[in-house]
């Protein structure tokens, strides 16, 4: 690390602004925190991998931590407002890089954030990892479940510090902590299903052949998936976010909304560390598939609906659907335990157990139990949560394991509807059972050249 002396007056007074703006949930005591975990003239040095709009909100919220001094784009229009927006918050420029190689072979950087598509998180986060930085990439973290397994190899033979960007863990007004400190109090009973409700994705129509974008890299952007066209027509393309509505980039909703709910359904159930035993379910493909793969190239292929049933041991379930009108919502998750019901979602959280607690409030350390040990809380908390681990070696509240589990059976549920047939998971050895074609589906081959090596 290098010794800046940055002031940070500003900062903490947004920060502290915006927590009491958004309101803290009553009924239970927490104090948020608002210094930095480092010594005020000490900070990391912060390379950013991935600069399009959604790191318009992870950049400047780790930069409140750190120093930026790289960012990376193989589109150069997103390096140039990136470069600009590091300019203004820090008075000082970064160097812009194309090949995220660059940025991982400094050795003045500390910790990098991803902030790609999907199917480059897994291979910039090994390399990130291998090279000696610690990590804060968004979610998904995997496109498939056998990355899952590699990027937890190489998190434990090299101790670094990684943070996944399941920002409801730590954000959202901690209504989702609530829920399950509330479960974890006991105050709707044991929970035997969980249903979550994420949305389904859109569909477009034929897209055409286009010709790349000035400034866009495309073999680059591609990565390990197959060599295609680059297409765009009316906004639509194969690229930017567009590119989460095909199953070669992405896994459509059940990744992406299903990286927050089924991270958060996990959690509450206590499913951590297991996955289903079988997943079974139906959807609705915007084109014709054939042995699981889409027949057309030319449009979105990613699931518009679909009802999934994932069981676990003990006779429990959770339920993923684009939408659960016929219970009364259409984003959010519906617990059910034995003595009660418990519904949450970014806006709110409901039940008679969050009723009650105006007369039997949680107990004062009950978030903090749930939340690692640490108080929760504060402006910027999930990026906090990471540069305090960072400065104690430990693991984050989205640690990479969960993650992984919870991402296994997002994948499970799109393995499952795209062979359209039930998978049956050993959620010891990690591994389908009885489907020889179906465990194929564990991992996905990659173009020469940006094959992921562990």
């Amino acid at each position: 690390m290098r010794k800046l002396a940055t002031q940070r007056r500003d900062f903490l007074k947004t920060t502290a602004a915006a927590a009491t703006a958004a309101g803290m949930i009553p009924y239970f005591n927490t104090q948020p925190v608002h210094s930095s975990p480092f010594r005020q003239n000490e900070r990391p040095i912060l390379g950013c991998i991935g600069t399009g709009s959604r790191w318009n909100a992870v950049g400047p919220n780790a930069m409140a931590f750190a120093d930026c001094v790289a960012v990376c784009d193989v589109d150069a229009n997103h390096r140039t407002r990136a470069k600009q927006r590091v300019a203004d918050i820090q008075g000082r420029a970064a160097d812009e890089y194309e090949d995220y190689r660059k940025v991982l072979d400094r050795k003045d950087i500390d910790v990098i954030t991803i902030v790609t598509p999907d199917h480059w998180h897994t291979k910039i986060a090994i390399e990130a990892m291998q090279a000696g930085k610690d990590v804060y990439c968004e979610k998904p973290l995997t496109l498939t479940i056998e990355e899952g397994k590699q990027i937890i190899k190489v998190l434990k033979e090299t101790g670094r510090v990684f943070q996944v960007g399941t920002q409801q863990r730590s954000e959202m007004g901690l209504r989702f902590l609530q829920a399950v400190a509330l479960i974890r109090e006991g105050r709707i009973g044991e929970v035997t299903k969980a249903t979550c409700a994420i949305g389904g994705a859109p569909t477009s129509g034929e897209i055409p052949v286009a010709d790349v974008p000035n400034g866009l890299n495309w073999d680059l952007w591609l990565g390990q998936a197959p060599k295609v066209d680059y297409r765009a027509a009316r906004g639509k393309t194969r690229c930017h976010y567009e590119f989460r509505w095909w199953y070669e980039y992405s896994g459509g909703k059940m990744t992406d909304w299903g990286a927050h709910h089924l991270d958060i359904a996990h959690w509450g159930m206590g499913f951590d560390n297991t996955g289903p035993t079988s997943v079974v379910g139906e959807a609705v493909h915007p084109v014709p598939y054939k042995a699981g793969y889409p027949t057309q190239d030319n449009q979105y292929n990613t699931a518009t609906q679909f009802n999934i049933s994932c069981q676990f041991d003990g006779e429990k379930e959770i339920i993923i659907r684009d939408r659960a009108k016929d219970l009364g919502f259409d984003n959010g998750i519906l617990f059910e335990g034995t003595r009660g019901r418990l519904f949450v979602n970014r806006g709110k959280i409901t039940g008679k157990a969050v009723e009650e607690l105006k007369d039997r409030p949680l107990p004062e350390d009950a978030l903090v139990k749930v939340y690692k040990g640490k108080q929760p809380g504060g402006g910027n908390a999930h990026m906090r949560n990471f540069f305090e681990c960072i400065a104690s070696r430990e693991q984050p509240i989205s640690d990479v394991m969960t993650h992984h589990r919870a991402m296994t059976t997002c994948h499970l549920a799109n393995i499952a509807i795209r062979l359209e047939r039930p998978v049956r998971w050993d959620p010891v050895e990690e591994h389908i059972v009885g489907d020889a074609e179906a465990q194929k589906w564990e991992r996905r081959e990659q173009r020469e050249g940006f094959e992921i090596k562990v």
